[in-house]
């Protein structure tokens, strides 16, 4: 493994990724959920397991893009999210139609209207946090090692938030507040394993000073490169077990966890490294 080599291979794969998400985002957008678009939701507790396809014939009605997904421990709860503002009539005739189909009880059921606001809100809380973090880190990074270690943490920071966008732009995932929680949380994760390498790089430069840059990087990857390997594995474990297991709304949280979580260490190895490298070498990136 030659990180510092063959950097512009690992260049191209995040690249043509973030590349091909921004062309779909500037095509089609993202696809937001209720929580950005405003919305209607309603939960019914129909007391048995019904068939997705089945409870979509009744929904096509009223929006045939409405998302339908099951909740409870036996997945006899359906969700219904509708971007639409569906009306008290229109929920209602929902219900009835449910309770009919399914003999339902017509009082298990519960119905939410959002606001676009809410959403706008949270995206640009989000957005802001981001920036204060990503500000924060890059002085605490300086302080602690260099400026140009800092300037390599942000880039992979920054690389990490546009793959997982770009990936949920071209799957065509619904963005809503989870989505929100799991980047937030991947900012500090991703940190985490850039910190941890480039704890390492600093102590082999004070260690090893006759030591060449690029062969002092290889070796202190390759010293942290089981311990990073280990806990990113344990990690996905446990994130896995909640998405495999879990019911529809920590689904939801989990998978840009998951996304995040290995992009985070795919870039602390092979993004913010050979940043690192090319800033303190003064070469082209």
């Amino acid at each position: 493994m030659n990180i510092i080599k063959n950097r512009r291979y690992s260049y191209m794969i995040s690249l043509v990724i973030i590349l091909a998400g921004l062309i779909m985002f500037f095509t089609n957008g993202l696809n937001y959920g209720i929580d950005f678009t405003g919305g209607t939701m309603i939960q019914l507790n129909i007391g048995t397991f019904v068939e997705v396809e089945d409870a979509r014939e009744i929904m096509d009605k009223y929006d045939e893009s409405a998302s339908i997904i099951h909740a409870g421990s036996g997945k006899e709860e359906l969700i219904v999210r509708s971007s639409l503002d569906l009306g008290n009539t229109e929920i209602s005739n929902i219900v009835d139609e449910f309770v009919g189909r399914f003999q339902m009880d017509p009082d298990n059921y519960q119905a939410q209207k959002f606001g676009a606001f809410m959403g706008k809100e949270i995206r640009n809380r989000a957005i802001l946090s981001i920036g204060i973090a990503a500000l924060l880190m890059l002085a605490y990074i300086s302080f602690r090692f260099q400026f140009k270690f800092g300037v390599a943490a942000i880039v992979a920071l920054i690389h990490d938030i546009l793959i997982a966008l770009s990936i949920y732009s071209l799957l065509r995932l619904p963005v809503n507040s989870s989505f929100i929680a799991a980047m937030l949380t991947i900012v500090g994760y991703s940190i985490n394993d850039t910190i941890v390498i480039f704890d390492r790089i600093r102590e082999e430069l004070r260690l090893n000073q006759k030591k060449g840059l690029e062969e002092t990087i290889e070796d202190s990857v390759k010293l942290s490169l089981r311990r990073t390997i280990n806990t990113t594995i344990t990690t996905v474990i446990a994130v896995g077990s909640l998405y495999v297991l879990g019911v529809e709304d920590v689904k939801v949280l989990a998978l840009p966890l998951l996304l995040g979580m290995l992009s985070g260490t795919y870039s602390s190895l092979f993004i913010a490294t050979p940043v690192w490298f090319s800033l303190k070498k003064g070469k082209t990136i």
